[in-house]
This record gives structure tokens, C-alpha cells and sequence, in this order.
């Protein structure tokens, strides 16, 4: 079985909810402390993820120990803290900055055209969403597997929380999807999709990242080709308190046969320029590297 092919873990919806009344009573200081201490048993337990993040330490130039290796699990659990926030509406957008504001403007100029934004498990793109939702005006569209779509819309209902995204499955795409994307992009709304882990079903190639071969489904890029509006790479990174978000616009000139491969290939390199800022924020526990 191949890493993309494995079953991606999402955090219960119970276990959402309790993590939420914790918050709501006792703020999120007290919930990194429960996160710290149930990161912790759950790193005493997974043996495979621990291997994968190991392997992936040295791959990075980290030191491959035991202590980097919780470090990079307590990060990706802090992560969904703020994403719990992000969810639930109570996210500081004060806390969100951008690497480089001539990237930020022409973003915002590309709004009225429809964005595709094609993100990674590389840091935490909710917050980027959360920048997006102070714009009442926007519309956003993210695709996500079918289990976290579950999850999190009964989530969000438990809370009685307005949001505007739709979600979408991922594993679900297809002629009906694709037309109702586009119409949607036509009319200026945004669409997420992560390009690193898109489905088992979809057909792949491989890129070179960190000077290893990698497999990465080509469906992300083949449909966002198709969607004939602006593209972007996108990743956000915890800086302390903040957030930090980084952009890279696709252009291509190639045929429209070769576009999806030069996309995937310039998204590799996205990847290899930005994950060396923040490297236990890159959340794959699978053994994506072979």
C-alpha cells in the first residue's frame, strides 16, 4: 500500500466537541496543556508514526530523537487548537501576517476572478481560510476526505457556528463536481484543495522532494488546470503567536498536456523552499518518502 493510499486520521467530532466546552470554560491555555499530555500517550503508542517522523527528521537535516520526534507530533496537536478556533469563529485574524505584501495585493486583485489555491499538510492552511472569512464577500469551497467533511460539518452544527465554506469530498469528484467548481470559480468564489494527499484512485508521477523520489497524485493539479483562473501555493506557518502566510503564483506557458506536470513540479519546489522555515510543522506520519 502506498502512503497516499493509507486512511487519513481526522479528530473525532466528540472529541472536538469536548476539546470546544474545555475551551469555552477554561480557555486554550488549559486545552494545550490536555493536548501536551494526550500528544504524549499517543506518541508512546505509535510506533509507525514515530519511524515515519524519524525518517523524515534526517531526510530535513533534524536530528532524528526521540525529543524531535514528540516536538513534531506536539506541533501538528497544537495545530488543531487552532484550527478548533478557526472552525468556531474565534480566531484573532490580528495574528495573521503575510510574508510579502506585494504577494498579498495581487491576490486580493485575483479575488473577483476566482482563486485556486492549492495547499499542503505543511503548516496549518485553516488560517489562511480564517484570513479569507473576514471577507464577507467571499465565498470558499474546500475539499477535504470524506471522514474530516463528516467531522467537521457535525462539528460546526453542534456548535451552532455559521461558516462560510462548503466542503467537499475529495474521493467524490467528478463531471457533475468539476462543472459546479468552475461555475463557482466564474463567480469569484475560492477554492481549496491540498496537492500532496488527493486520493487513492487518482493516477500519479513522481517529483523529487528533499532529493527523494515522491509520488504525488496528479489529480489536484490536472483539475486545477482545468479551472482556467488564477492558481496559487499556499502555506501557513506558526511563528509564536502568529501566523505567517506565504504565496507563490503559477504561470505557465506550456501546453496544456505538460501544465499539470510543470504545476506539480513547481509545487514540489514550493514545498522545498518553505518547509525548511518550519520543518516539525510539516504533518505527514506516513512514509511518504519510500
Amino acid at each position: 500500500m502506498k502512503w497516499y493510499q493509507q486512511k487519513e486520521q481526522a479528530a473525532g467530532e466528540k472529541r472536538l466537541l469536548i476539546t470546544w466546552k474545555i475551551y469555552k470554560i477554561f480557555g486554550k491555555n488549559a486545552v494545550k496543556v490536555l493536548a501536551f499530555f494526550v500528544t504524549f500517550f499517543a506518541f508512546l503508542g505509535a510506533k509507525d508514526a514515530r519511524r515515519c517522523s524519524k525518517k523524515y527528521l534526517k531526510i530535513i537535516g533534524l536530528k532524528p530523537s526521540l525529543i524531535n520526534q514528540f516536538r513534531h507530533f506536539l506541533e501538528y496537536s497544537f495545530s488543531l487548537v487552532d484550527r478548533m478556533e478557526v472552525f468556531s469563529g474565534n480566531y484573532d485574524y490580528n495574528r495573521i501576517i503575510f510574508d510579502s505584501a506585494e504577494d498579498k495585493d495581487t491576490l486580493e486583485k485575483d479575488f473577483d476572478k476566482g482563486v485556486f489555491f492549492i495547499c499542503s499538510h505543511l503548516g496549518n492552511i485553516d488560517v489562511m481560510r480564517a484570513f479569507l472569512y473576514k471577507n464577507p464577500t467571499l465565498r470558499v469551497n474546500v475539499f477535504l476526505s470524506g471522514e474530516q467533511c463528516k467531522v467537521f460539518n457535525g462539528f460546526i452544527k453542534q456548535i451552532a457556528v455559521e461558516t462560510p465554506a462548503v466542503m467537499y469530498p475529495v474521493e467524490d469528484i467528478g463531471i457533475e463536481t468539476s462543472i459546479e467548481i468552475k461555475d463557482k470559480l466564474s463567480r469569484g468564489e475560492i477554492v481549496f484543495m491540498a496537492g500532496d494527499r488527493v486520493s487513492k484512485n487518482s493516477a500519479n508521477s513522481e517529483v523529487e522532494l528533499f532529493g527523494r523520489k515522491v509520488e504525488f497524485p496528479l489529480g489536484t493539479f490536472k483539475f486545477a488546470q482545468i479551472m482556467e483562473c488564477p492558481i496559487y501555493f499556499v502555506c501557513a506557518l506558526s511563528e509564536g503567536e502568529n501566523y505567517k502566510i506565504y504565496l507563490k503564483r503559477f504561470h505557465s506557458e506550456a501546453k496544456k498536456s505538460a501544465a499539470a506536470f510543470q504545476m506539480q513540479k513547481e509545487y514540489a519546489e514550493f514545498l522545498e523552499t518553505h518547509t525548511p522555515l518550519a520543518p516539525l510543522q510539516f504533518f505527514h506520519f506516513y512514509d511518504m518518502f519510500g
